[in-house]
């Protein structure tokens, strides 16, 4: 039985050329993966910080769950909201809110 001839060649031992070429390319993709997912993931997560810790009392907020409520206390690490025509209060982590729909103006006047 025949073996073919691409099986019976043997591949150069590879230099030092071919592992720095490799740690180069290790380097590239890592430094990608870095500015395309990890950077502009601190970034949202900042922005999310930053609103988080500016909620005030009065302000229309949703949370993760979807739920519209109005800011009636504030805590350290939770808040209370209160939601619907019944006026019910439901008490969330900071970490629950998703979004401040209270528009600022932030211009000086």
């Amino acid at each position: 039985m025949a073996v073919p001839n691409i099986l019976l060649e043997i591949p150069a031992a590879g230099g030092v050329g071919d592992m720095g070429t490799m740690i180069l390319m290790m380097a590239l993709i890592f430094g990608t993966m870095y500015f395309l997912l990890i950077r502009p993931q601190r970034k949202r997560d900042k922005v999310q910080r930053e609103m988080r810790s500016q909620l005030e009392i009065g302000d229309e907020i949703i949370t993760i769950g979807g739920i519209i409520g109005r800011v009636v206390s504030l805590r350290e690490d939770s808040i209370v909201i209160e939601t619907g025509s019944d006026r019910s209060k439901i008490r969330i982590t900071r970490s629950a809110v998703q979004k401040n729909n209270t528009v600022k103006d932030d211009t000086p006047s």
